[in-house]
């Protein structure tokens, strides 16, 4: 089933996939499948489909609770990492900011111990941080340099690390440039 699923979102077909993601979750809720890493999974393919189809509410209830799931199921790993990214992505997507950079300082303090600091999980944290900072109409100028010295560092080490060919960098770079113009429109009108 979860094949299908995956199937019809990748060809596009969203409303297909969704009915057939929320049949999966409902299918391993009701038989009480033990592993509650598949009920995780099945939220977490629940959640990009919600995503896909715009439904952004949903999609943030689904991605926060497959995040603390994962938190209280794994604790401290990778998983759990890549869950807060997208929790914190979702929080950005319906402007709620400070949840969103609360939450990436708490996880970066966090992957900073147990992933090597050119980790993808780290740019995607920096990239989301840097957008929670910018994307906010009550940043200060202080917020919007901080954003930029990110975007800066990180789009850097990206090219480095992963090549100019990831899809990470040439969208680090795309915040950068953005985040740049918002900074000195602020700047100029201040």
């Amino acid at each position: 089933m979860g094949q299908l699923g995956n199937g019809l979102l990748n060809a596009r077909h969203y409303e297909d996939a969704l009915t057939v993601k929320e049949a999966e979750l409902s299918m391993l809720r009701r038989l009480g499948i033990d592993s509650e890493e598949d009920i995780l999974v099945a939220q977490s393919n629940l959640a990009l489909t919600y995503s896909m189809l715009g439904r952004d509410k949903q999609c943030l209830e689904m991605r926060r609770d497959v995040y603390f799931g994962l938190l209280h199921h794994k604790g401290e790993h990778e998983d759990t990492i890549a869950a807060a990214v997208n929790y914190a992505n979702s929080l950005c997507g319906l402007e709620r900011f400070e949840e969103s950079r609360s939450l990436m300082v708490k996880t970066i303090t966090v992957a900073r111990r147990i992933l090597r600091e050119n980790h993808d999980l780290m740019f995607r944290m920096r990239l989301v941080h840097a957008n929670a900072l910018f994307e906010d109409p009550a940043a200060t100028l202080d917020d919007l340099r901080e954003a930029v010295t990110t975007l800066e560092e990180t789009e850097r080490t990206a090219r480095r690390v992963l090549g100019g060919a990831h899809p990470l960098a040439p969208t680090i770079e795309l915040y950068l440039l953005e985040t740049r113009a918002v900074l000195r429109a602020r700047e100029s009108s201040s």
